[in-house]
């Protein structure tokens, strides 16, 4: 018996026997049977039923959507409006992609009022091309797979495949959360974020999760994900694993093999902290690996983190990440930091990064704080990073450092160990202006040399 039938049952043996009081609203589950009909139809009844509802999805079926909602013609499935559990047992919600012929529409969108419950369930193919959080001014696109507005929890859940597309500004291509939210045990792989305008200064970001609300990412993986912007249009290509415009916090999370591309234009890392707000993104374990910021004739900032807000960095493995920027700059292949960028960096590892601009400037190959931003790092090792720019320049194997316009920008170092890396000029350290303190480093065997210019760092000899 289907959970609609149960109050007009109750109805008819009340008239017949004796008048009960209304039930209080109580939790319902659903079987849902494989059908896009019956996964609408029960999603409809959820939303328009008082408490909490459980929607069982038929086991590893399919739900292949070919048309969106015709109540918001941006999304596949019903807006969520109530307290809604979806467990997938395998299943997967898909658009089904048959070439032109499928309208473009993001999967889920969860209203203001929603709370979304999303487990074992594979979200894929949505295409976003509205943004509902944001609708002013037109033209923004967010959340590919899903775009929550209220409150969403997802865990052990895959996001592959999922488009956020502008001619203005894309953002979120798998995940976008201007709510509350919280992705655990997930797997975030192979979705886009694509800025296809024309006009220059265009952005795209957050190819896998874009944050513009508390958000928490724990034991989870982030993957070959891509962020790309009309080439020659310097527009921004940023974020290809996530973006954090608010408080953020990612636990124990492997963020790997994604890249960020704007030929002519900036390209920032696979983690990227946006402008200036209340509120701080914190990373904790985990390994932010193997990921590419690639602007040729343009500029190529962070190739695993980019930091220009409040940030703390505890016992995470950042490595093999890259920069390049063939005729142009490529600036900090570890981290970056921006100018307003605040960060507390311990107990890491900065290893096998490279910065290289053939024919331009490369700096900062593990870590670079160059414009005036607070660095404070302690117990770190930073290894065998590179930076080179054949027929260019190259300086900062393991850190470059400058005072920013201001001439203010302070690097604290602490008990770190900072050896086997290599630059033009600066093998270890390359001290352009700023402050630069050291306090029980270990800095040796860096080529050609250990810090530059001679006499710049004090503390610092070879």
């Amino acid at each position: 018996m289907s959970r609609r039938h149960v109050p007009a049952v109750l109805g008819l043996v009340a008239g017949t026997l004796v008048a009960f009081p209304a039930p209080a609203a109580h939790a319902a589950t659903v079987q849902v049977r494989c059908s896009v009909p019956g996964l609408v139809a029960a999603i409809n009844a959820a939303n328009s039923s008082p408490g909490p509802d459980t929607l069982q999805l038929a086991h590893k079926c399919t739900y292949k959507l070919t048309s969106p909602d015709p109540v918001t013609p941006g999304n596949g499935l019903p807006v969520i409006t109530s307290e809604i559990t979806i467990d997938g047992r395998g299943a997967t919600i898909r658009r089904d992609e048959r070439g032109n012929k499928v309208p473009k529409f993001r999967i889920l969108f969860v209203g203001p009022t929603g709370n979304l419950t999303l487990t074992h369930t594979t979200i894929s193919g949505g295409f976003a091309m509205d943004c509902p959080a944001f609708p002013d001014p037109p033209g923004l696109a967010c959340g590919g797979g899903i775009s929550n507005s209220g409150t969403m929890k997802v865990s052990r859940s895959r996001f592959t495949g999922n488009t956020s597309q502008s001619e203005v500004y894309a953002q979120g291509g798998a995940i976008d959360n201007p709510g509350t939210g919280s992705v655990s045990e997930t797997e975030v792989t192979g979705n886009r974020v694509i800025y296809s305008g024309s006009a220059v200064g265009g952005i795209a970001s957050g190819a896998a999760i874009a944050n513009d609300g508390p958000l928490t990412v724990t034991g989870s993986r982030l993957t070959g994900n891509t962020a790309t912007v009309t080439p020659d249009t310097q527009s921004i290509a940023f974020g290809a694993g996530i973006i954090s415009f608010a408080e953020t916090t990612i636990e124990n999370t492997v963020i790997s093999r994604n890249r960020s591309s704007a030929p002519g234009g900036i390209a920032r890392a696979t983690v990227s902290n946006g402008i200036p707000e209340p509120g701080r993104l914190t990373v904790t374990g985990g390994a932010i690996s193997d990921n590419t910021s690639d602007a040729p004739h343009g500029v190529a900032q962070g190739g695993g983190i980019a930091n220009n807000a409040l940030m703390t960095v505890s016992r995470v493995k950042i490595s093999g990440n890259r920069v390049v920027a063939k005729d142009g700059t490529a600036r900090g292949a570890g981290i970056r930091l921006g100018p307003l960028g605040t960060l507390q960096l311990t107990d890491s590892h900065i290893t096998g990064n490279t910065a290289d601009a053939p024919n331009g400037t490369a700096q900062g190959g593990g870590l670079d704080n160059p414009d005036g931003g607070t660095l404070t790092a302690r117990r770190n090792k930073v290894l065998r990073n590179t930076v080179t720019a054949k027929n260019g320049t190259s300086q900062g194997g393991g850190l470059y450092h400058g005072g920013g316009t201001t001439g203010l920008g302070t690097t604290t170092l602490e008990e770190n160990t900072i050896t086997h890396n290599r630059a033009g000029d600066g093998g270890g350290i390359f001290k352009a202006s700023g402050i630069l303190t050291l306090n029980g480093d270990v800095i040796r065997d860096n080529q050609p040399n250990n810090c530059s210019p001679a006499g710049s760092v004090p503390g610092c000899t070879g």
